[in-house]
Formats: C-alpha cells, sequence, structure tokens
C-alpha cells in the first residue's frame, strides 16, 4: 500500500467499523453489536490482507477475516462450523499460505493500485453474479417465532471417527494438506542457479 493511502485508507476503515458497530447496536443490541464486529473483521481484514505489502499484517488481517467468519457462523448456531473454521482455516490454511509466502520470492510489482482495483471489480463482478443466481431460485420466508438453536457436535463427531462414515475422507483431507505443504516448499525453493548473476558469467 502506498504509505499515502495508508492513513485515509484505515481512517475510513475504522469510520464503517464504527457505523456498523452502532447500527448494530441501534438494531438488534448485543446480537447487533457482534454481528457488526464479525462484518468488520471479516471485510476489513479481507481488504488489509489484500492491500498491505507486509506479509505479517497480511497475515494477521487474514487470521481476522477467518476470526470474523467463524463469529458470523457462532451468531447462527452453527458452532461446529465455527470450531472448524478456527481449527482448519487459522490452524491449517494459513499456516500453508504463510509457508508458501515466506518461501517465494517477493515481486514489489505484484500489489499495484491497478492490479488491486482489477481484482476486486472481478471478485465483486462474481459475488454479484452468483448472488444474483442465488436470489432468483431461493424462496424467502419470515416466521414470527424462531426455532430453538440445537447442535450436532456429537453427530458430526461420531460420524468423522465412524469406519463406516467420514473418516477416511477426513484422512484423506489431511494427507493432501500435508502435500500441499510440501509442495509449496519444493516450489519455493531457490535453486544455486537462480542466485546466481548471468552477468557475471558472461563477464568471466
Amino acid at each position: 500500500m502506498d504509505d499515502k493511502l495508508q492513513k485515509p485508507f484505515y481512517a475510513l476503515l475504522g469510520v464503517v467499523t464504527l457505523g456498523l458497530l452502532g447500527w448494530g447496536a441501534s438494531s438488534a443490541g448485543a446480537q447487533g453489536v457482534a454481528f457488526g464486529l464479525f462484518t468488520a473483521l471479516t471485510l476489513g481484514g479481507s481488504l488489509i490482507c489484500v492491500w498491505e505489502r507486509s506479509v505479517v499484517r497480511s497475515a494477521f488481517s487474514l487470521m481476522g477475516t477467518f476470526t470474523g467468519v467463524a463469529g458470523l457462523f457462532l451468531l447462527l448456531g452453527a458452532d461446529f462450523l465455527a470450531v472448524a473454521q478456527i481449527l482448519i482455516y487459522v490452524g491449517g490454511i494459513l499456516a500453508l499460505i504463510l509457508f508458501g509466502v515466506m518461501l517465494s520470492p517477493p515481486d514489489l510489482a505484484e500489489r499495484k493500485l491497478s492490479r488491486v482495483l482489477g481484482g476486486l471489480a472481478l471478485m465483486l463482478g462474481a459475488v454479484a453474479w452468483v448472488g444474483s443466481k442465488v436470489a432468483g431460485t431461493v424462496t424467502w420466508a419470515t416466521a414470527d417465532v424462531l426455532p430453538e438453536p440445537s447442535t450436532k457436535v456429537d453427530e458430526i463427531g461420531v460420524g468423522f471417527l465412524d469406519p463406516e462414515g467420514y473418516v477416511v475422507p477426513f484422512e484423506l483431507a489431511a494427507m493432501i494438506l500435508t502435500v500441499a505443504l510440501v509442495a509449496a516448499v519444493y516450489i519455493a525453493r531457490r535453486k544455486a542457479s537462480d542466485l546466481t548473476d548471468p552477468r557475471a558469467e558472461e563477464r568471466a
């Protein structure tokens, strides 16, 4: 991120966060504040991850995005998805991304403003297209009384560990993550030929 745009960006992000918290408090009380906070973490963390040049700041902002999504799952009563979001994405996927990024040579031209804005435009267009397709096929309904939230963590845990359940796909997913980590290290590893200056060999 350009130093001239860094302070206005974070100031605007702070104003939007305060607006979300105020809107949540006025509309739904404590649950609205929690929803506004988790929404700000999700959206703000994703924007900071895209804009920041520092790997450490991008990693922590991505962790904030994953935490915000877990909080939204928790507000929906999906406690297992919230815990899985933290364990899998924060504990596994984020570690894989960090290994891949830290072992790769930096590219200062990767996060130019034109490329970032172009990527955001494509992402927003894709989200709008998918949202329009979903909205056209979903029937929206309201209820005066919502059912009591219930958890199925015990059933899901038994399903993962049951030999006749999903224990094999679960272990295969763990193996795929391990292979992805090893592949990221192999691809990002610098060879001796990459560290030599071809102009020095020509002068010799």
